[in-house]
């Protein structure tokens, strides 16, 4: 009898303090975090080309080719090179980024016309880059040790999570608020918010493709377009010839690799 009655409060104790054992939103938002950070994980490296297109206010449109190549790093946030190809008054423009898990991204941007390399001081990372909509910030580290996540709530294939910067003088947004498809754990939309906790621009995530390596898949998108909401302005990234799994060489991401 006292066996039973044992079980019974147990069974009450359960009942009466269900959040005592259920996570809470904060728990949960980087729960989601780690499983996106772990589905895109094991790429080893990437190539690809890229096209970007500013579009004014108006609908004017300014078309530029890059080309890319990113190193992943086991024990730090990733290494990334963009070098510019078209047009002529931009050709050979680099920009490096050294991206970090916990401190401040390097980045650096080499200007063929001045043949100076330029190091991208953390107050100018809310900056336009190139003249487009995605700033330096966007182009740097996504690292999860950077955000505080909160859970917002659950769509039919969608989580809603909300992601404020630790360092918040670092950062040129007061909050993101992301849509993570479930099948890909990766943006499907990201809305940005400026200091004022206003909404900035949209990200809209689009056309995942797999790429499998050894074991595993990983999924990217084709395109991001980004859409500033105060001033009009968008700007789409299209990636081409994209490549996973390539073993890089790290003086291809060292600062002299800029002025080749």
């Amino acid at each position: 009898m006292k066996l039973k009655l044992n079980l019974l409060l147990v069974l009450t104790v359960l009942l009466l303090a269900p959040s005592a054992y259920t996570s809470t939103p904060e728990q949960r938002g980087l729960e989601i975090a780690q499983k996106m950070e772990n589905a895109n994980n094991g790429f080893l490296g990437e190539t690809s080309s890229m096209v970007m297109t500013l579009i004014s206010a108006y609908g004017q449109k300014t078309i530029r080719e890059m080309k890319g190549k990113i190193m992943e790093v086991s024990d730090d946030g990733d290494q990334s090179l963009i070098n510019f190809q078209r047009p002529s008054d931009v050709k050979g423009t680099k920009m490096l980024t050294w991206s970090h898990k916990r401190k401040d991204d390097d980045q650096w941007l080499y200007l063929p016309s001045m043949r100076k390399t330029k190091r991208i001081s953390s107050k100018s990372k809310t900056s336009s880059f190139m003249g487009s909509e995605f700033s330096y910030e966007d182009l740097g580290s996504q690292e999860i040790e950077k955000y505080n996540f909160k859970h917002i709530r659950d769509e039919k294939d969608i989580w809603i999570l909300e992601r404020h910067p630790k360092n918040k003088k670092a950062s040129g947004y007061s909050k993101q608020i992301m849509w993570v498809l479930k099948r890909y754990h990766n943006p499907q939309k990201i809305e940005y918010y400026d200091r004022k906790n206003e909404l900035l621009k949209t990200a809209e995530f689009k056309n995942y493709k797999s790429y499998k390596i050894k074991n595993k898949t990983l999924w990217r998108p084709s395109s991001i377009h980004m859409k500033n909401i105060q001033t009009k302005k968008e700007s789409i990234f299209v990636w081409k010839d994209r490549k996973l799994g390539l073993k890089m060489k790290k003086r291809d991401f060292s600062k002299s690799s800029l002025k080749r």
